[in-house]
């Protein structure tokens, strides 16, 4: 009998929750628009009152795969410097250490 009011808790619990990510789900997309950022809101704002229009990138990110492809390319020229760092920290220090001693 224990086995079976575990059970039924559990799913008591899981209907809860789905009950509750839906809901909240539900809840967010019922804004009449989405929130403008900063740059159109603000930025360009003030920048159409001065007279000052907004021009197009010499190179646009934001088409395509192009600004996923910027983010892993400095990604994995980051985590090499890191990684090298850490080798340079850890072993050859480590290695240089015990030599002397």
């Amino acid at each position: 009998m224990p086995e079976r009011k575990r059970k039924l808790k559990i799913l008591k619990l899981h209907i809860l929750l789905l009950t509750t990510l839906l809901f909240t789900i539900y809840f967010f997309t019922l804004g009449p628009h989405p929130w403008t950022g900063v740059d159109e809101a603000v930025v360009q704002k003030i920048a159409g009152e001065h007279g000052h229009v907004a021009k197009k990138p010499f190179i646009d990110l934001g088409e395509g795969d192009l600004l996923l492809f910027a983010f892993l390319l400095a990604g994995a020229v980051c985590g090499f410097a890191a990684g090298y760092s850490w080798r340079m920290l850890v072993s050859e220090k480590g290695a240089r250490n015990t030599k002397q001693g």
